[in-house]
Formats: C-alpha cells, structure tokens, sequence
C-alpha cells in the first residue's frame, strides 16, 4: 500500500476501495465461515484505513470498518436483537501501539499523562463470541455476536455444552447475560475431522473443517442441536451484556464472580495491573502459546475500573476502553500457479492468487486475494514464481515477498477487456483499482448487484442463492431488482423445472412477498450504490426521513448545489458519497429500475432508535476548553442524544457549547442569533435526557 501523505483525493478513493473490501472479508469471515485472506492481511486493511482517517478525518465515511462490526447473519437461525451490542476490538501490534492506547485512555479520561491505569489482560481465544442470557438464574437464549446489533438464536445448541451451566446460584442477579468464545480444542478438532472422513463413502467428498475457529463455528449453527452436542465444544467466558445488577465494580471482580457462577475463565486471565505488568503477561502468553489446547491470535487489555468504562463507550464498532493486541504472522513458501479475474457487483476486476496447496500453521490454503494491478506490480509476481505467503490466525494468507523476482519470465499483465463481457477495463482518476464499463451489459455485475440486493445485509430473501439467481438470470426471468417481486408469474414454469417442488417454490415466493415493506436502511444499500455502505444508508434515510425523500434530494443535487451541499452536511456523507449518490440517480436507466422498484415495494419512512432529548436532530458545535469531560466524550454523548457534531458554526447550527476560551466560533455564534450553553448547561441538557 502506497505511504503517506497522499492528496485528498486520493485518500478519499483509497477509503471507499476499503471499505467495500473489508466488508466483503467481514462477510466470508463472519457469515460464511469461509475467509479468504490472513489475519494478517485483513488487519493490515484495517490498519492502512486508521491511518488514512487520522490523515483525514474530514474524509471518515459513514460505511468506514471503524464504525462497524460482524458482519450479516447466515439464513436458516432466528434473528435476535442483542439487548446490548456486542463489539468488536480495535487491534495494537506492537508494545508502542499499547502505550499509545492507554495514552487516548487518559486524554479522554482528561487523566494526568502518568495517572495509573489498572489493565487485565488475558488470551483472545480464535472462537465464535456469543452472548448467553439468564433471567432468574436459569438460561434462557444465546445469540451469536451476528454483526454486533442482531445475532443468530442458538439457544438450543448452547445447552449441549457442558461448560455452559444451565442454572446461576442465588448470588446472580435476576438478569445476567454471560460473553465468551465458544471454541474447539486442537486435539477435538483433529479427531473430528478424522471422524468426518471415516464417516463418508469417500475421503475426499467427507465435509472437513478448515481450523478449529471453523469447526466450532460450524457445530454451533446447526439446525439439529444433536449435531451440536455430537461436536466437542468448550467454552471460555470473558465478560458480559445486559445485567440487572453487577457484582463488583471492577472487571476483575465481575470476571472472577461469572467463574465462582461456574463458567470456565481462561487460567492466564490476570486482574488489574500496570501497563508493564499487562504487557509481560502478553510475553509469558505468547512463548506459552504453541503448547495450549486452543488456538489463540493475541491478548486482550481491558480498563480494569467498569465506572470508567462507562464514560469512555465505545467509538465506532469498538469501545474505548478495550484492545487487542496481536500475535506475529505464521510463514510458508509456495508457487504460485496462476493469477484468475474475479468481477464484482460494482465491475471491480480483482486478482486472485492460485497457489501451489501449503499448510501454514496447519492449515492447507490454496490462494489468496492480490487486491488489485498495484499490488501485483509492488510485488512483481507472475505464474511460476515463488513466494513467501504471511499467515495470523486461521485463514488463508496473504503474499508478502515474490522470492524469484529476478528469475527472467514473461510479466504478468493485467487484463485490459473485462473477462465477462469483454467490455473495457478501465481506471477512473484517483482509483487503484481498475473496473469493467460493461455496468448492467455485464452478466457478472448484474447477477452481482441482484446477490446483493437479497443478501443477509440487504432485502435477507431466503431461497435466492447464487445458483437460484444465476439460473432464473439464463431463463430470463430477473434481469433488475423489481423483477424478483414478479416471480410469481413464474409459478406452474417453476414447478416443472428440476429439483423445485411445491413447497420450495410456495417459500420462496412467501419469502419474496414479505420483503414487499422492506427496512428503508437496508432496502437502500441493497441498490448497490458505490460508496453507500450498510451504514451510509442508515445514516441517509435517518437524515430525510425516507428512501424517496433521499432519492429526490439526490436528484435535485445533480443541478442544485443547495441539494448537493443538503447531502455533504449530513454526518459521515462527505463529497465522494454525494457524489457517487447524485451519479446514480442521474442514470436514466437507474431511475427507470428505481421507478420499476417502488412500483413493487414500500419501504416505510425511518424510525429513530436514538435516545429522544432537546437536540435529537439538532446540529452542535462545541468550542473552548471543556474542564470535567474530554472532547471526544461529548462529542459521543451529543451522537446518543442523535444529534450532529459540526466543527464549525454556520447558519445550519443550533446550539453552541461554549467553554473558556471560546474565540472566532463563539463571536460567530453571536452573529448568527445561535444559542450558546456552557459546560454546566450541556451536563444538565445530558442529565435531563436519561
């Protein structure tokens, strides 16, 4: 990936490729169970996209990896709403990436620069995080982490696993829900896999399992919990979620009250300490790592005191106060056989390494993505070349050395006609990567874009797998989205084609059917609009009330820079989303498929979930020295009270926060007519809200 600095412009292109791409390793990882890069290769994204947003954190998208986490839930397991959403963490990779953490700890905290910081630390364990609740000390539900605010109900396979309790002593409080990993030993996952293959007519057609994180992920989201208690299931609590009460104010305390409740807490777990302490528990935990029965990535630090946790929350898909801090990579050597174009929904040309099979920390990969033209030209690679393949975690690795650079062979040159259309392939100025002009001519992204818009993130329309689209695609049955809501004119073709029955075609076309009032946010995103994420969606529709309202506004924008400046002033929507918005609307054969949609569907106006108080939807802008609370932790209680944080006042503002040494922004304020409060006024505006 190319250093910093970069222009602008640049950056802003970079972001948007990163984003699309990480959710698209976000939803193999998490959804599918099937990922396709490293560990190592997925966090080196994510950290190119911290630093791009610290550079410029004007250009922070609504849809950026740091705002989310999971990703979309598989089909066949009830959804559940967590009570409260689970979260990812934000990753360090070295000693000094843990000492810059714990220094934003104390700026937030407005602590002194070496006020002491009571850490835990204790193993990550490479699992399936899920969330079991208790009412009245007795288990009641468990839910997969799913994408943080909705997970899969697995209730049923939980209470196959021994470690999981079904009752809490009388010490528990009357609601409890208890977090951990539900993980596969080494051993187990060996001799299932062994089992797996006994079991089936012939080794190669028995249904093995990658690595252990697999293995459990797969045995827990089982239709049939006998499968599940068949599986030799462990698990490891590591915190908690909604709780009527605690039972200590510390992390330590809670953590050591859920193992005398009778959960399993990893021996290594190591209560509250000293920076120093926290990290030489990483070292004695990494050089024990290899002799362990579960795999584990890294170890997780954690501010030890729960009322400071409170008030640093969470930024994003991540709270403020936890951290992971990983392990080094794995490495191998192979071939590599062959260099295969895949075409996405948006015509994005992705190179795939074919690898001569490896194991790399006891795992057999076969390929591995190469991103895109720049970085097959960094690393120089061609078919026949070998090369070192970098491996963290469970999954598939990333190239990072072509070992025969020198060797003469023939280059590798990327292709310049799409290999799915034969339309040119091109660049856009600012772009890295290089993209099929076919649009909706191009088999591949029309089938792409339909995946998409019935996929779990989008419309969730059971039935409609890849093989079900591609097969009514050639038949001639969908060729745009409103097409699907039209199948039904299919019905009695359906029932006389191969392997549809009466009862598959009647679900399919009830599944069809109730989609027909679709969540707005998802309804959006499932459009495939470049740049509008799962997130940016939500954050539209939130911001003008309806789908239509922020189509018509989009419309407008492509000759009204009034309209156009409407879209950029919504939060996280900055000149590249408007932009890729006001695009799409500006099609006329995408405003015929959106006419041809709404002619089908009504996506109900948005309703707000934020807490309602005297500034919901009002636009803040804070200024000054703030003396009890940090910057950061107003700005993050504004956002919960739903309303927008400007850094700068224009007629658009509605309230100013003013603290000593208010200058240019307070005088303008003034000159406005703006309402101005000081710090008092802004806690007693919060207070009022709870």
């Amino acid at each position: 990936m190319p250093p910093l600095p970069i222009t602008a412009a640049d950056a802003a292109a970079e972001l948007a490729r990163l984003a699309a791409e990480i959710a698209h390793h976000n939803r193999l990882y998490h959804t599918d169970d099937a990922p396709e890069i490293s560990d190592a290769d997925y966090d080196a994204l994510v950290r190119r996209n911290a630093a791009l947003e610290a550079a410029f954190p004007d250009l922070v998208r609504a849809d950026s990896p740091s705002r989310l986490v999971g990703a979309a839930l598989a089909g066949h397991l009830a959804k559940v709403p967590h009570a409260r959403p689970m979260f990812s963490l934000d990753n360090a990779f070295d000693d000094e990436g843990v000492r810059d953490f714990l220094g934003r700890v104390r700026r937030f905290l407005s602590l002194g620069e070496h006020a002491p910081v009571a850490l835990t630390a204790e193993p990550k364990i490479d699992g399936l995080s899920c969330s079991i609740r208790y009412e009245n000390r007795r288990l009641v539900q468990a839910l997969t982490r799913g994408d943080g605010q909705v997970g899969e109900d697995v209730t049923a396979n939980v209470r196959t696993i021994a470690d999981i309790p079904a009752t809490l002593p009388d010490d528990a409080p009357d609601v409890i829900e208890v977090r951990g990993e539900v993980y596969m030993d080494k051993d187990a996952f060996a001799a299932l896999n062994a089992r797996l293959i006994a079991e089936a007519e012939y080794a190669d057609k028995a249904r093995q399992f990658a690595n252990p994180r697999n293995a459990a992920a797969g045995s827990l989201r089982q239709k049939d919990p006998s499968v599940t208690a068949s599986r030799p299931l462990r698990f490891f609590a590591w915190g908690w979620g909604e709780a009527s009460a605690l039972p200590g104010d510390t992390q330590s305390a809670v953590i050591g009250a859920i193992r005398r409740w009778g959960f399993p807490v990893t021996r290594q777990f190591q209560p509250g300490g000293t920076l120093d302490a926290a990290l030489a528990t990483y070292k004695a935990i990494e050089a024990e790592r290899a002799d362990l029965a579960f795999d584990i990535d890294g170890v997780v630090y954690k501010v030890d005191r729960l009322d400071w946790q409170d008030r640093l929350g969470f930024v994003g898909r991540a709270p403020r106060w936890g951290l992971a801090h990983k392990f080094p990579a794995e490495q191998a050597q192979t071939t590599l056989r062959a260099i295969d174009i895949q075409v996405g929904r948006t015509g994005k040309l992705t190179p795939v390494a074919r690898l001569e099979p490896v194991t790399v920390g006891g795992v057999v990969v076969t390929n591995a993505t190469l991103h895109n033209a720049d970085e097959i030209a960094r690393l120089g690679v061609r078919p026949g070349d070998r090369v070192l393949l970098q491996r963290a975690g469970d999954v598939i690795p990333q190239i990072v050395e072509n070992l025969t650079r020198e060797v003469a062979r023939d280059p590798w040159t990327f292709p310049a006609v799409c290999p799915e259309c034969q339309s040119d392939a091109v660049r856009e100025e600012g772009e890295v990567d290089i993209r099929c002009t076919g649009g909706l001519i191009c088999p591949a992204q029309r089938v792409e874009r339909l995946r998409h818009f019935v996929s779990r993130a989008a419309l969730d329309i059971d039935g409609l797998g890849e093989k079900t689209i591609r097969e009514f695609f050639a038949l001639g049955w969908l060729h745009s989205p409103a097409d699907i809501f039209r199948l039904g004119a299919h019905r009695e073709e359906l029932l006389a084609r191969e392997g549809w029955k009466e009862k598959s075609v009647d679900n399919l076309l009830a599944s069809i059917a109730a989609r027909r009032t679709p969540d707005p946010a998802r309804f959006l995103f499932g459009l495939g609009i470049r740049h509008t994420g799962a997130v940016t969606a939500r954050d539209l529709v939130k911001a003008f009330g309806s789908v239509e309202a922020v189509a018509e506004v989009a419309t407008r924008a492509h000759d009204d820079p009034a309209a156009l400046a409407e879209l950029i002033a919504v939060d996280g929507i900055g000149p590249v989303v408007a932009d890729a918005l006001v695009a799409f609307f500006a099609e006329p054969h995408n405003r015929a498929a959106w006419a041809d949609l709404l002619g089908e569907v009504r996506p109900p106006a948005f309703v707000s979930t934020v807490r309602e108080s005297s500034v919901t939807g009002k636009t803040l802008v804070f200024t000054g020295t703030l003396e009890t609370i940090s910057r950061d932790e107003a700005k993050a209680q504004a956002e919960a009270l739903g309303a927008r944080v400007a850094g700068s006042v224009s007629a658009r503002t509605d309230l100013v926060i003013a603290g000593p040494g208010a200058g240019s922004k307070l005088k303008k304020a003034a000159e406005l007519g703006i309402e101005v409060i000081d710090e008092a006024g802004w806690r007693a505006l919060v207070a009022a809200a709870r």
